[in-house]
This record gives structure tokens, C-alpha cells and sequence, in this order.
């Protein structure tokens, strides 16, 4: 019954991407760019695709992926370069200071120097003034901007508020109490949390943008166009951003008219699981089913063995049954455990008889527990997930744990502390409430307002002033400078002033004492 309730509430929030929205006024044609991105960043933007598809519009994706899309005005164009095709084993980044994006100092700026050698980016970026707007994933995809060089283009935020994007648009967040890309602290953060997401707010934007990866893209990219202006010029003419996030599941900031919150766009209602899978789960009984996946980047064969162990041990002792996302092959495994390379997560986790999603903490797994209200158990890996896992357990949402201090016995007790104390699922079910009740969906605000961008040409209206100002001007640097300066001078004009005034008193001998 319970399953069927929640099926119906979000078939009534999630029915038809644009359902509520007027008929466009042509079909239009637009380009998406994702050359650099994940599957996970991929699903986002199909999700926008399929809503503007099912208008009428004609999408044209590049991407480094394998076609997914089966809507006839969908049309995907995989570059084929290597550099997000091959396996890579994540867990190597969980030391790297940078969370995993120092790689990306080799990937970008070779992405930068083949991708427009290869015949169908050419001919793609020669018709590029054919499109009605150009839509970029914000997030590693710099070797794109020369496609939006005098073109209208909007970008999506994959990762949802990240503050170096939110300041291109003239919105620079405060670090007092807005997380960084990273990190996120309970509010209200200590001096310390403070000092360090000041310093993290300052060092992320200066690594990728002025340091480590944007110069050598740019590199690249100007002996191939040397006529073109900075990339980072070119990214401040973007009309505005999709944001996946939603104030409802993250933390609340200011926003301006052209940052607009469409997080959980690519969550949907739960269909039938298949038949030998649903008789698996409902099998469970009472103590029902754990659901065990690390996203579509992390592989499960990656996993060093001393962990797989650790698990493999702590399942065995558990009453529950796990349901583990795990590719490759894999010995010792308990009878209440089942084994599979692909499952259909939402389908999962909207299930009554799933009580825990152990996730690795990515975004999107992150929004389709807290959509189909699943407590969660985070074990971050890298990029935005510590952040993600952070907020899970300072909002009552789950625990996190970090992969250094996993025991079976630390397993099995947050497990226990999930599945036994209802403040989990009674906080999550909440959030869930709060981020389905809104008044009209994701799909359809992301469609209006990429739409709206056409319509209006680019909608300058929507800019932001500060995006025209340099650093000194915004802060009034310039400013404070000169009032000191004045109020410099002015002292000095007083201090004459008064020595002539005692010389004129008390005599020439008198000398007036200043401190």
C-alpha cells in the first residue's frame, strides 16, 4: 500500500516534463555539450533533453558516451576520444588533497587539443550558429567554450551550487555559511569550519581557474584559435544557469534571476521491479532489504580486498538482506546476499521493504534516496561526495563513515542504529514531502526557462551587473582605497592646520605633541 501511495504522489508531481507549460512557439533546435562528463552528469542533462524532445524540440548531444536515448529528436554524437570511456579505480583518490580533480590537470587540456580534430566536432562547431542556444555542462567542460563564442548558451550545474560558478554570475556566496564544493559543516559552523571553508571557497577557484587547469586549456585552445577571447570572458556571457539542487535538500542561499534550482529533475516514479527481483525483496519478511551501490564511476572489482572482506563479513551477520551493485565476481558471499552488475536503483530504493541505501554519496543517488525516502549509510570516495555525506548526517538523514575506519563491527552498528531508530526515516520522509511539494516541477521549470532564453534572445535582462566588474571593483577596493587615502590626507591638512593655529597662540617655540 505504501509503496502504491507514493507512486501516485509522484506520478502527480513528476507527470509530463512540461505538461503544465504553453505549446512553444516553433520547434527549436539546441545543442548540448558534454564532452567531459560522467554518466551520472549525462543522466541530468537527458533528463532536460527528453523534456525539451518531448516538445518538439530537435537536441543535438556531444558527449564522450554511448548513445542512451531512444526519442527520435534526440540525436548523440559520441567523440570518442578515451579520456571518461576507460575504468578508473576511484578508490586511488580518496588521499589526493584535491579529491580527485588534480587529474584533471592531463585530461582537460587533452581533451582541449583532440577534440576539434575529430571530423564530427569540426562539423558540428562550423553549424554551431545554427542552433537557437547552446546548453553546457558548467563542470570540467572549459574545452567546449569556444562552441558559445557569440552563440546564446546557458549552462547546468551538474553538481548543484558549486560557488565558482554561482561568482561568474555575479553571485559571490559567503563562506560564513555557504559550503564549498568539498566540504559542508553544521551551521552554525565553529571559528575553525569557518577558517577552512573561507580557505577551500578560495583555493578550489584559484586551482582550477587561474592555476593548475583553466591556463593550460587555455593554452590549447588558443593555438587552435587565436583570435578567440579568454575562455573564462567567454563563460561570463552565459544567459543562466540550471542548478540540480533544491532548497528543500541543501543548504539555502541567495539566488539571483538567472540561477534557477531544477534539482531532482532526473528523479521519476518507481515501475515494477522484475519478477525474480521483486520475490527477492518481498522474501525479506519484516527485516527487509539493504541496498549496497557505489554509482556508475566506482566499480565494484575496484574495491581493495581488505574492504570487500569487511563487508562480505558484516553482511553475514546482518538479520536483513542485501541487494549489492557489485561488478565483477565475488567468493564468500552470505545466502542473505544477492550479487548484480546493473540494478534499477529508483525502482529500488522506492520499494517499502528497502530500509538502507549504502551509497557512496554522489549527488544523484543522494536526491533519489531522499525522493523515495531511504535513509542512507555514506562512505564518500571523491569530488563532492564528503560534502554530500556531511550534510546526510548533520541533516538526520543517515551516518556517514569513512572508508580508513571501516571494521564489520562499525558496519553492523550503524546499520543497526538506521534500521532500528525511526528518527531516520521519519527525517527523511520529511525532506521528501518538502522537495515533492512544489508547485510545478523541475522538468517543467528547466523547459520554461531554457525556452525563455530563446525566446528573448539570450535574456540579457537576466545578467547580473557584477558579472562585468573585476575583483577590485566588486569588492570596492578602489573605493575603501581612496576614502583612506582622504581620510590620510585630511590629517595631514589638520595637523598643518593646527601648527599654524598654535604658532599663531602660543608662539613659534610651541610645538604641538601628536600622537
Amino acid at each position: 500500500m505504501k509503496v502504491v501511495t507514493i507512486c501516485m504522489l509522484a506520478a502527480a508531481l513528476m507527470v509530463g516534463a512540461a505538461g503544465n507549460l504553453p505549446p512553444p512557439e516553433r520547434s527549436y533546435k539546441i545543442l548540448m555539450l558534454l564532452p567531459a562528463s560522467s554518466k551520472s552528469h549525462k543522466n541530468v542533462f537527458m533528463a532536460l533533453a527528453e523534456a525539451l524532445a518531448d516538445r518538439g524540440h530537435k537536441i543535438v548531444m556531444l558527449t564522450g558516451l554511448p548513445p542512451s536515448s531512444k526519442n527520435p529528436n534526440i540525436y548523440e554524437i559520441n567523440h570518442g576520444l578515451p579520456y571518461f570511456g576507460d575504468p578508473v579505480n576511484m578508490f586511488e583518490t580518496i588521499k589526493d588533497g584535491t579529491g580527485g580533480f588534480g587529474a584533471f590537470k592531463i585530461i582537460l587540456p587533452a581533451i582541449a587539443r583532440e577534440l576539434y580534430k575529430v571530423p564530427a566536432v569540426q562539423q558540428l562547431y562550423e553549424k554551431r550558429k545554427d542552433f537557437d542556444l547552446i546548453v553546457v555542462n558548467h563542470l570540467f567542460n572549459e574545452p567546449a567554450y569556444p562552441f558559445v563564442h557569440e552563440v546564446p548558451f546557458i549552462m547546468v550545474s551538474t553538481p548543484g551550487m558549486d560557488p565558482r560558478q554561482s561568482a561568474v554570475l555575479g553571485n559571490v556566496l559567503n563562506p560564513s555559511y555557504a559550503p564549498n564544493l568539498m566540504m559542508s559543516y553544521p551551521f552554525p559552523m565553529s571559528m575553525w569550519q569557518r577558517i577552512k571553508n573561507t580557505a577551500m571557497h578560495i583555493f578550489f577557484p584559484l586551482f582550477w581557474r587561474n592555476w593548475a587547469v583553466v591556463p593550460l586549456v587555455q593554452k590549447e585552445i588558443s593555438a587552435q584559435f587565436p583570435d578567440l577571447p579568454p575562455l573564462l570572458e567567454i563563460e561570463r556571457n552565459q544567459s543562466l544557469t540550471l542548478m540540480n539542487t533544491h532548497f528543500s535538500i541543501s543548504t539555502t542561499v541567495p539566488l539571483l534571476p538567472s540561477q534557477v534550482e531544477v534539482g531532482a529533475m532526473h528523479c521519476r516514479p518507481a515501475k515494477p521491479l522484475p519478477e525474480d527481483l521483486e520475490s527477492w525483496i518481498a522474501g525479506a519478511g519484516n527485516e527487509g532489504v539493504i541496498y549496497f551501490s557505489l554509482g556508475s564511476v566506482t566499480r565494484g572489482e575496484t574495491m581493495p580486498p581488505e574492504y570487500r572482506q569487511t563487508f562480505l563479513e558484516a553482511f553475514r551477520r546482518l538479520p536483513q538482506r542485501v541487494l549489492w551493485k557489485y561488478e565483477g565476481t565475488l567468493e564468500g558471499v552470505s545466502d542473505n546476499v544477492m550479487i548484480s552488475s546493473w540494478l534499477p536503483q529508483q525502482d529500488i530504493l522506492a520499494h517499502n521493504k528497502v530500509k538502507v541505501f549504502i551509497s557512496h554519496g554522489g549527488l544523484l543517488s543522494l536526491q533519489e534516496s531522499i525522493f523515495h525516502a531511504t535513509p542512507l549509510l555514506v562512505l564518500p570516495i571523491f569530488g563532492d561526495q564528503p560534502r554530500n555525506a556531511m550534510y546526510v548526517e548533520s541533516s538526520g538523514l543517515g551516518r556517514m563513515m569513512e572508508w580508513e575506519e571501516l571494521t564489520a563491527d562499525r558496519i553492523v552498528d550503524a546499520l543497526t542504529d538506521i534500521t532500528t531508530k525511526t528518527k531516520y526515516k521519519e527525517t527523511v520522509s520529511a525532506m521528501s514531502a518538502s522537495l515533492r511539494d512544489q508547485l510545478t516541477t523541475p522538468q517543467e521549470r528547466a523547459v520554461f526557462w531554457t525556452e525563455y532564453v530563446i525566446r528573448h534572445r539570450g535574456a540579457p535582462q537576466l545578467r547580473c551587473p557584477a558579472t562585468q566588474l573585476s575583483w577590485v571593483e566588486f569588492l570596492l577596493l578602489d573605493v575603501v582605497g581612496l576614502l583612506l587615502l582622504a581620510l590620510l590626507v585630511l590629517q595631514l591638512l589638520l595637523r598643518r592646520l593646527l601648527r599654524r593655529v598654535s604658532t599663531v597662540v602660543f608662539g613659534s617655540n610651541v610645538k604641538i605633541k601628536t600622537q
